[in-house]
């Protein structure tokens, strides 16, 4: 017997993304579909920019913990149109990355406050950060660098 497509959108929610470990493939938004062909199920990602270098390590993540579920028959394809953007996070995301100490995508600007201390008197310190879909901040009140999540 398959499994619901509603049981294995769980079972994805525990797989974390290899550079980000604290938030889920599911919780960023970038697998993007879930279906059965015929006993073949299928899995769609759509990876946060067409270069990252993690999308491997993810479709074979994803694969392993689908496998450790006792599925066998399945296809992980990349899926680049429509290109993943920020708004695919869910809440639960936005407020994980913040509780790691990454300040969640804002649609315009920079990041809304300091991830640690919460004072709004941010600034910028490097358009490039640890991975090619952040950048470098630094707050003005605690002193201290954090990562922002940039808007795609």
């Amino acid at each position: 017997m398959k499994p619901d497509v509603d049981d294995i959108w769980t079972w994805l929610d525990a797989v974390p993304d290899p550079e980000i470990p604290v938030i889920s493939v599911v919780d960023l938004g970038i697998v993007r579909n879930l279906a059965w062909d015929q006993d073949t199920l299928e899995v769609a990602v759509t990876p946060t920019y067409s270069g990252c270098p993690a999308t491997r390590v993810i479709s074979m993540d994803i694969e392993t913990a689908l496998r450790d579920r006792g599925l066998n028959d399945i296809r992980i394809k990349t899926q680049i149109s429509p290109p993943w953007t920020t708004d695919w996070l869910s809440d639960k995301g936005r407020a994980k990355l913040e509780e790691y100490g990454i300040a969640p995508p804002r649609i315009t600007g920079g990041p809304e406050r300091c991830p640690q201390c919460h004072d709004r008197n941010v600034s910028l310190v490097s358009q490039f950060g640890s991975t090619p879909c952040k950048a470098h901040w630094r707050c003005n009140a605690c002193l201290e660098p954090f990562d922002y999540f940039k808007c795609i």
